[in-house]
């Protein structure tokens, strides 16, 4: 069987590698192409061309990139037809997945897959009967996702979502991660600025200016910054600014199951995060650590985003858990002083969140067979 698979960010390239794990273990001889990252190169993928090309979010952000990713756009949908795979699979990335997905339906039969459902209970809902015309099956990481699409004749399955069965670091690897970095006892406040350039450099001075009232309230504090390796120097230029000198954590050259053991470590060894919207919030319910999120793009992109949404939070711990407990600040409202003070909060009152995420990873499959498995199966079981 030949798949061709694209992702377009390191959250599709972890969804990726998983998915090809798990077509890997049901069907030996499995072959792959396509788009993706390390993750999914590890898994056998020679990209066609750097995933980070596709690391664009906002719709002013992508604006200036539009002639180059229209071009890749045209040459991935080209690839495809021309290799004629049993299956496309696209993952997330919606403004491209699916651009390439219409292209090759339209001059073939292609079976065409999408992980990850398009949020259409959250804005845009008209996507739905749209991707129809070109989305033969979808992936869904939320139980309540299904019968948006199966409506519109789309096959969806639930699959669950990773972040429910990742392995979590134990009190001994969080005591260790504290004693290497010289922590000791006193608080720590973990700190995720995002994975791409743009919102690394949007969020530096308010997550830093943020940071100093909690210092205030805790002298002690320690900040741990655990930077993804695409914005890794831009992260390090960032922190120069702080208030506070922060252990920042870097993979990069650093073997790839020791920096996934000492970032876990760090979730679990925090008292409370701040971080950037997405997923991420996702990870920290899964290791129980407190958060509060906050988000800040062009002011174009929020603009158009706040007047299309039809719900009142984006952050994923409060919509599985049906909550409203993590703070957000999206934005106008990412402001340091709102957001330190909602740190200080958080790290005063912790449970009311922490029975939120246990509600979410229920919700989400904690304990169940790996969602990357699942996915395989749902994928095969309708071919």
């Amino acid at each position: 069987m030949r798949v061709f698979v694209i992702a377009g960010e390191p959250s599709g390239d972890k969804l990726g590698g998983a998915l090809m794990a798990g077509l890997r273990q049901l069907c030996p001889e499995v072959e792959f192409d396509g788009i993706g990252g390390t993750l999914m190169t590890a898994q056998g993928l020679e990209s066609r061309f750097p995933m980070s090309e596709l690391s664009v979010m906002g719709i002013a952000e992508v604006l200036p990139k539009y002639r180059a990713l229209k071009a890749r756009i045209r040459e991935t949908a080209e690839a495809v037809v021309t290799q004629k795979p049993d299956l496309l699979i696209t993952i997330d990335s919606p403004d491209f997945s699916f651009r390439v997905a219409r292209q090759v339906k339209a001059v073939s039969d292609i079976r065409t897959v999408h992980y990850v459902a398009p949020t259409v209970w959250a804005w845009r809902p008209k996507r739905a009967e749209k991707i129809a015309k070109y989305i033969d099956h979808l992936l869904a990481l939320f139980p309540f996702e299904p019968p948006f699409f199966t409506k519109h004749g789309m096959a969806c399955d639930f699959v669950g979502h990773p972040v429910a069965v990742e392995p979590q670091a134990s009190p001994e690897e969080s005591r260790a991660f504290r004693e290497a970095h010289g922590i000791g006892d006193g608080p720590v406040l973990l700190v995720l600025p995002g994975s791409r350039e743009g919102e690394v450099r949007r969020l530096g001075a308010v997550f830093g200016a943020a940071i100093e009232p909690v210092l205030t309230e805790h002298p002690s504090l320690r900040v741990v910054v655990p930077a993804a390796a695409p914005v890794a120097d831009t992260v390090a230029d960032m922190v120069k600014t702080w208030p506070t000198v922060p252990i920042v954590l870097d993979p990069r050259g650093v073997d790839l199951a020791q920096a996934g053991l000492e970032k876990r470590a760090a979730f679990r060894a925090a008292d409370v995060a701040l971080a950037a919207s997405g997923t991420v919030s996702l990870e920290l319910a899964a290791a129980r650590t407190p958060m509060v999120i906050a988000y800040r793009m062009h002011w174009l992109s929020y603009a158009i985003i706040r007047r299309m949404a039809l719900v009142d939070t984006v952050t994923l711990v409060n919509l599985v858990s049906d909550t409203r407990e993590v703070h957000e600040f999206l934005g106008p409202k990412c402001k340091a002083e709102s957001i330190g003070s909602a740190l200080i909060q958080t790290m005063g009152c912790p449970d009311s969140q922490i029975e939120a995420m246990n509600v979410t990873m229920a919700r989400l499959g904690e304990g169940g067979e790996a969602p990357g498995l699942r996915a395989a199966r749902a994928v095969l079981s309708r071919l």
